[in-house]
């Protein structure tokens, strides 16, 4: 079986809050209580409401997203000061050799009566025959939530993916469950992208 260069990326965690938002193919996506007529969910930079979609969603209040970037810089676009919104290319086409991340953002995580939050990322990768690269649980975010629940975080479920010659061409398949403990919901995302020679 192939094994590719796809690999969780926990020690990339960067759990830090953005005002604002991110952009992704070309708009700006931002936590919907910028716009106090929003109760929940995510909008563009106009506070137009982003309707649920594979790749970005809100359930119960709860909102996650993923984005596959080819910036080798994404972790310094995201650690720009509160007030600067990092933008972020995305990408749906990979060449052998070529590297892509794949982030997974959320907001607005419910809190338990002491002010910690408890979310769970189940990941899933597909191969283009249908194998998985990746199958894993892991306790994405604990602890307590500092700053405003509705501001844009990322999770540490980092995807980073290589391809590699022995790797099987075709499409590739990323889900990520995002699980809102406290909340009781869950959020299951999906991407995909093409590895081409």
């Amino acid at each position: 079986m192939p094994s590719s260069t796809y690999h969780l990326c926990a020690a990339c965690l960067l759990v830090a809050a953005v005002a604002g938002g991110w952009v992704s193919g070309g708009s700006t996506v931002q936590a919907a209580a910028a716009q106090p007529e929003y109760a929940e969910g995510w909008v563009d930079s106009e506070g137009n409401r982003i309707p649920n979609s594979s790749d970005i969603k809100n359930v119960s209040g709860f909102g996650g997203s993923l984005v596959v970037t080819p910036d080798a810089d994404w972790a310094e676009k995201w650690e720009t000061p509160h007030d600067t919104v990092p933008y972020f290319s995305t990408a749906d086409v990979v060449k052998v050799g070529e590297r892509l991340t794949i982030l997974t953002f959320y907001i607005n995580p419910k809190v338990d009566s002491s002010g910690n939050v408890r979310i769970v990322c189940d990941i899933l990768v597909i191969r283009p025959d249908g194998t998985h690269s990746v199958d894993e649980r892991m306790a994405c975010v604990s602890g307590e939530l500092n700053g405003d629940p509705r501001s844009v975080r990322l999770s540490p479920a980092i995807l980073q993916f290589t391809g590699e010659a022995n790797d099987p061409i075709g499409r590739w398949t990323v889900e990520v469950k995002l699980v809102d403990l406290v909340r009781g919901v869950e959020i299951p995302l999906e991407t995909t992208f093409d590895l081409v020679e």
